[in-house]
């Protein structure tokens, strides 16, 4: 059976932690910025962890991680 491929959006867009979880950058952080706080600034810079309803499609998308 032939090998299953990473789909390339995500991995562009997500990053695998040791312990399997998936990490993603915030959305709304690119331009406008002036009208934002620096403490939302701050807190968009960050990475979150991607909810657990659309882990399953992550991992899916990444057969071999990340």
């Amino acid at each position: 059976m032939p090998k299953q491929k990473t789909r390339k959006c995500v991995a562009k867009r997500f990053k695998q932690t040791g312990t399997g979880k998936f990490r993603r950058n915030q959305a709304n952080a690119r331009h406008l910025m002036r009208k934002k706080s620096p403490k939302r600034r701050r807190r968009l810079g960050r990475q979150v962890e991607v909810k657990k309803a659309d882990h399953e499609r992550v991992r899916a998308s990444a057969p071999y991680g990340l």
